[in-house]
């Protein structure tokens, strides 16, 4: 699958959603939890086909009432059934709404088809599909008979890959794991976890939120990150083009710019699809034009990136 390359231009902002896929077992609901507990005043809105399907750690939860689970920090995880679209107008009518919506995918679900259907929705806009692999039995599981068919669009529609459970294999397996994803998807960037612990900033962009002491792991010291304020002559696609190439191994970019023709915009990079989109007359402040860029410690390409400002 290509890069998905969207841009729009004069349009309201609207609240992020990243579709979370991955075949049974390979720590989706690891991963929400981690999120939710790490989430340090990120308001995120979890959606799930149904709850059976999610077990959000006790401790976590402060309520239930019907189809809606209220999660310590402000934080809720919804049931949608059916009807995904009604749910997504439901959460985008609270008050205060979301910061960012998350939607898990059942595990033999395509994510692209649900990424796929946010472009026809007002208020939401996509942020990104994250797919999860288990490290010691995605290549079984690609080469399945049954199962094969829906890892193998899982795995090409993916801009996000986590490659969980990477202790599980040793250094020379997890070197031919890496080349092995780098042919299947050619078009993700790949990060490394244990128990899916990966920090939210990795997997909604934006400017990572100071974490708890009790809650730093190994997975930050995999990663970093380095805010650059780009020249008032700095052409916003160029840029966007930049980030989202494997040249200067960024995994999330998100920041406000000026165009060359005067326009605010945010731009939003995740893997290789990058987004543009004008910000309406007063709904941000313009003294704050500046790009984050997060990806692996041992990837990111800091002096190119300042090179590009």
């Amino acid at each position: 699958m290509k890069a998905v390359t969207r841009m729009s231009t004069g349009v309201p902002l609207t609240l992020p959603v990243t579709v979370i896929g991955g075949y049974l077992g390979a720590g989706k609901t690891t991963l929400i939890n981690h999120l939710l507990r790490t989430a340090n005043g990120v308001r995120l809105a979890v959606l799930v086909n149904e709850f059976g399907a999610l077990s959000i750690d006790k401790d976590l939860i402060e309520a239930e009432q019907d189809d809606i689970i209220s999660i310590a920090g402000g934080c809720i995880c919804c049931s949608f059934g059916d009807d995904l679209s009604a749910a997504l107008m439901d959460i985008c009518a609270l008050k205060p709404p979301p910061d960012h919506i998350l939607i898990e995918a059942s595990g033999v679900a395509i994510p692209a088809a649900i990424d796929n259907s946010l472009t026809v929705l007002a208020g939401v806009q996509s942020n990104g599909i994250v797919v999860l692999v288990d490290a010691e039995t995605v290549k079984t599981a690609f080469e399945d008979i049954y199962i094969g068919d829906t890892v193998q669009r899982q795995l090409a529609e993916a801009e996000l890959l986590i490659v969980n459970k990477i202790d599980l294999i040793e250094g020379p397996e997890r070197i031919s794991l890496e080349d092995w994803l780098t042919k299947k998807a050619p078009q993700a960037r790949q990060v490394p976890a244990r128990y899916a612990k990966v920090p939210l900033a990795a997997i909604l962009g934006g400017v990572p939120r100071k974490r708890p002491a009790d809650v730093a792991d190994h997975a930050v010291t995999l990663f970093d990150s380095l805010v650059f304020r780009p020249k008032a002559d700095t052409d916003a696609v160029l840029l966007a083009q930049a980030l989202a190439s494997q040249q200067y191994g960024v995994i999330r970019a998100k920041g406000f710019i000026y165009n060359q023709d005067g326009r605010y915009m945010l731009l939003q990079v995740v893997g290789s699809r990058w987004q543009l989109a004008a910000v309406p007359e007063g709904s941000a402040p313009h003294s704050d034009c500046a790009i984050i860029c997060i990806g692996l410690r041992s990837r990111l390409d800091k002096n190119g990136l300042l090179r590009l400002c």
